[in-house]
């Protein structure tokens, strides 16, 4: 791909400039024939190693490693040496890489960004860029379909850690092109540097970013602005994906941008959309209907009301009263219960603060409300206490127990906990990963509700259908078809989720569903092709080959 807003013409690198570049290089795996045509002769050994063979060499000594940040830090120094070898790993042995460059290690890794630092990856553009913006974005090389995009106040569960926040698009880049297929080429992470309000971040000697506090208002919503459309101006159609925008921005952005560009907020419409489907999971399990569920949210911020909004679109196709399902859904904040009689509630909670007298803590809120689901997205660790988990599995014979927080020191309870303390009947699904647990001599095997099961099917149909916008609808589809790909030997385990070996089929899927509701509601912008999965599986890059 030639380097955006350039003729093409740049001269074929040649010698120790392939082995410089991440993309190009292939390491010892160079055959004879390229070694001379590219005039590597003398520059590598002698001996040609498959990537096969790479891959094998590179894990012998990542395994040795105990540490997960040393794990990290080895992972992020392959990638910035041999992309296709990076992605052979991360494809072939999904299970036991996607923790370490996303979630949970990811977060140790954004804390400790500025120790760990080795080159730079992606593109930070600071407020100080104001007025050049495109000229800024002219600098990345390639020509971008998806930019993943932090200002960094929101990382995970850890909150504000500024431009060390770029760990977080760079691992979920890296997602896009593992569980998707989506070129690495075509995917660039963005840190847009405003400032940082944690003094400890900030005046770590380590901070790679401005050493200021945050810029806010008109200034920032002017930054913003610049920046959505230099990236089109410089990418044209290119999908923006919003990432860890704390809530009093999150949720404007979102409906700012989501009509006028390609746009999403994934911790608000893809946590959504993972948590939709492991309920339609859960709910082959006990044969329940979903209008006859009621939701109670440990947590009232993007994630909750994201999958909140989502439930009640669901519970409305079912046939449900917008009303009606809205009354099946509560949150509980750092307050309490909320209810309509709170004074001052940030505006996005207000959808859902129903009549009802104050509760001030979640178990009471449980024995008055009784639901069938609990859901945590609070990022407080540890609140799904022995005596809530007793009490839901009171009130059901099966209760959905839902602690999504990551990274795990922020889960509300461990699978252990969520298994053991109901006797085995929990319907469970988690934020972090858990190990199997044995119960009354049943292994369950719980799954992460990781919204890498959504996302990056969500861009490749965005990409491929050239969508113009991306809808609740596609995410309402997305719900249904990764429900639809679990199987019953997963549910029989306790799985709400397939094995995440078949991430690759399952983001084509998606695609497929989202590419096909782009056409449907004819704001694609190329030709429907007669099969869709195999034009959607034709665009998908497959580091093996």
């Amino acid at each position: 791909m030639g380097k955006a807003g350039t003729s093409g013409t740049e001269r074929t690198p040649r010698g120790v400039d392939v082995l410089r570049d991440p993309v190009l290089n292939r390491g010892t795996a160079f055959t004879e024939a390229e070694r001379d045509a590219l005039g590597l002769r003398g520059l590598l050994p002698p001996h040609v190693h498959t990537q096969a063979e790479q891959a094998e060499r590179f894990l012998v000594t990542f395994r040795k490693l105990t540490d997960p940040l040393d794990k990290f830090v080895a992972l992020n120094a392959l990638h910035d040496r041999n992309e296709d070898l990076f992605f052979q790993i991360l494809v072939d042995h999904i299970d036991e890489m996607q923790p370490i460059v996303y979630t949970p290690i990811v977060g140790l890794a954004c804390q400790k960004f500025g120790q760990v630092f080795q080159r730079p990856r992606g593109m930070f553009v600071s407020i100080k860029d104001r007025g050049n913006i495109a000229n800024v974005l002219r600098n990345w090389p390639y020509q971008a379909g998806i930019i993943v995009v932090t200002d960094g106040e929101r990382i995970l569960g850890l909150g504000d850690l500024g431009a060390h926040g770029m760990g977080i698009p760079v691992g979920k880049l890296s997602l896009y092109t593992a569980c998707a297929g989506i070129h690495p080429t075509q995917c660039l992470p963005v840190t847009l540097d405003v400032g940082c309000n944690n003094d400890a971040v900030r005046n770590d000697p380590f901070y790679v970013g401005l050493r200021q506090k945050r810029v806010t208002g008109a200034e920032y919503d002017a930054f913003i602005e610049e920046f959505v459309n230099a990236a089109q101006e410089v990418f044209p159609g290119v999908v923006i994906q919003w990432e860890d925008f704390a809530n009093h921005n999150a949720f404007r952005l979102l409906e700012n941008y989501r009509d006028r560009v390609s746009s999403f907020n994934d911790d608000i419409q893809g946590t959504a959309a993972v948590a939709l489907a492991g309920i339609f999971s859960a709910l082959r399990v006990t044969g329940a209907k979903l209008t006859d569920q009621r939701v109670l949210f440990l947590g009232a911020g993007e994630a909750a009301t994201g999958i909140a909004d989502l439930v009640v679109s669901a519970m409305v196709a079912q046939g449900m009263s917008r009303d009606e399902a809205l009354l099946t859904c509560w949150l509980v904040d750092s307050q309490g219960l909320v209810v309509k009689s709170r004074q001052k509630l940030a505006h996005h909670k207000l959808t859902y603060a129903h009549d009802h007298q104050p509760v001030t803590d979640f178990l009471t809120a449980i024995r008055t409300l009784k639901p069938t689901a609990i859901i945590g997205v609070a990022a407080v660790g540890g609140t799904f206490t022995r005596e809530v988990l007793e009490e839901m599995a009171k009130l059901n014979e099966r209760p959905i127990v839902f602690a999504l927080s990551n990274p795990t020191s922020q889960a509300e309870c461990t699978a252990e906990e969520a298994y053991r303390w109901t006797g085995g009947r929990a319907l469970f699904a988690c934020g972090s990963p858990f190990d199997p647990v044995q119960i009354n001599g049943q292994t369950f095997v719980p799954r992460q509700g990781n919204n890498s099961y959504i996302f990056p099917g969500i861009g490749l149909g965005a990409i491929a259908s050239k969508a113009k916008m991306i809808t609740d609808d596609m995410f309402m589809k997305a719900a249904h078809t990764l429900a639809h790909l679990v199987t019953e030997s997963d549910l029989a385990q306790g799985s709400l989720y397939p094995a995440l070996p078949r991430i690759r089929e399952v983001s084509a899927q998606i695609a497929v569903a989202t590419a096909g509701a782009a056409h449907a509601g004819k704001y694609a912008g190329r030709q429907k092709p007669v099969d869709l999965l195999a034009d959607i599986e034709a665009q998908m890059f497959d580091p093996r080959h």
